[in-house]
């Protein structure tokens, strides 16, 4: 599988406040899910559906660091060997593995420059 752009997530200090906005200005639709507080994105059309999003309640990945702008996950075939390939390039652990249910296994990690980056690999059937 390429690692292509698979999601985003808006880290937002009031969340409805920030959904009205979007729906307001990008059109885009959003449903509850997971947590209170959590809504996933629809940014396009079921001929054209677009890159799936998230919005969530602001966090810091980066300890002491609000997460600001759009968090990114890209798909990779293995998690695991994403997160030792990180470290031997020089990246940052800023999350270890962690299992969705129903959607697959996730790490966040920095770059050398300090960019939160997320890396899941899909699976539907992860418990």
């Amino acid at each position: 599988m390429p690692t292509n752009l698979s999601h985003f997530a808006i880290n937002a200090d009031d969340v409805y406040a920030s959904k009205t906005f979007y729906e307001q200005v990008l059109g885009w639709r959003f449903s509850p899910w997971g947590p209170p507080g959590f809504f996933e994105i629809e940014t396009g059309t079921e001929a054209e559906p677009g890159i799936g999003g998230a919005l969530q309640q602001r966090r810091a990945l980066i300890d002491g660091q609000p997460t600001l702008g759009l968090e990114c996950t890209f798909a990779v075939d293995d998690v695991d060997a994403t997160a030792r390939a990180v470290i031997a390039a020089g990246g940052t652990l800023l999350m270890e593995r962690f299992t969705i249910a129903g959607v697959g296994h996730l790490i966040f990690f920095a770059d050398p420059s300090g960019n939160p980056i997320g890396a899941m690999q899909y699976d539907p059937g992860a418990a």
